[in-house]
């Protein structure tokens, strides 16, 4: 199993998530966007898994630096944009096998149904 978590090392909902994936031994890889931004084939994927919505970073300057046009973009449109500016994507972003499973970290049965995990702690370490 491979998880990758995408996000920033400074948000505090991504340093939530690495600290509960530590907490519990799962194993995961953390991708830093800033540092490494997601490719657009990459993008295209996590959109064709979650859709648009759930992956967009509401909350952030990016996004409000968007304007009001932005309510009626297609999903190729939200590609070009979170490709060109990684901030605009909702973090954590866990991808599992390849695939995104979740966007955000909020409730902790949500996010290991989603990796598929047992409710027992996993035996490997980061």
């Amino acid at each position: 199993m491979s998880i990758q978590v995408y996000g920033i090392p400074n948000c505090s909902t991504c340093k939530k998530a690495l600290t509960w994936l530590q907490h519990n031994n799962i194993d995961h890889e953390f991708i830093n966007t800033k540092d490494t931004p997601p490719t657009r084939e990459m993008i295209q994927n996590w959109v064709k898994s979650l859709g648009f919505a759930p992956m967009r970073n509401t909350s952030g300057q990016s996004y409000r630096a968007l304007g009001d046009d932005l309510k009626t973009w297609a999903d190729e449109q939200w590609v070009d944009a979170f490709t060109h500016d990684a901030m605009l994507l909702k973090r954590p972003l866990f991808v599992k096998d390849g695939i995104a499973v979740l966007v955000g970290f909020r409730d902790e049965g949500i996010v290991r149904e989603k990796l598929d995990l047992a409710s027992g702690v996993l035996s490997s370490e980061c």
